[in-house]
């Protein structure tokens, strides 16, 4: 039954997390670029919708260094700070240019894949593409 309860609430969470994405804007291309184009016609509101992330990330981060354990029993692991390296560096540049080219990155891309649009079905080909050859490049040392 755990392991049942567990699950729903996993998919309850998703489906929040992809409703505030869908109510946020984030799943429309046009408003992402407008967003991005700081030199146009730029669109301010999206910087809501990330300062709104942004504080419910801070506040829920320091509540979980504060546990070992989630509400429904897992163990709470938090990765340490890596240092910043040329594979991060590159992989940025590449999140950037790909989210400002396409007005996606990966949450909002997975969620209006619901749509059937075909931008977000090659982004999401792209970026599962993009992640494989990640996993299969060694890493770049300086």
């Amino acid at each position: 039954m755990t392991h049942f309860i567990r699950r729903i609430s996993e998919y309850l969470v998703g489906l929040l997390f992809g409703v505030g994405l869908i109510v946020g804007g984030m799943t429309n291309p046009s408003k992402v670029i407008g967003f991005l184009d700081l030199f146009g016609t730029w669109d301010p509101s999206l910087a809501f919708v990330m300062g709104g992330a942004v504080i419910v990330s801070f506040i829920g981060f320091r509540l979980a260094k504060r546990r070992s354990f989630s509400l429904l029993g897992r163990v709470i692991m938090l990765d340490d700070s890596k240092p910043i390296d040329v594979r991060l560096l590159l992989g940025s540049a590449l999140f950037g240019i790909g989210w400002g080219l396409s007005g996606f990155c990966p949450g909002p891309a997975l969620a209006a894949l619901g749509t059937g649009e075909w931008k977000a079905i090659l982004f999401v080909a792209a970026m599962v593409l993009g992640s494989w050859l990640a996993g299969r490049i060694k890493p770049i040392t300086l």
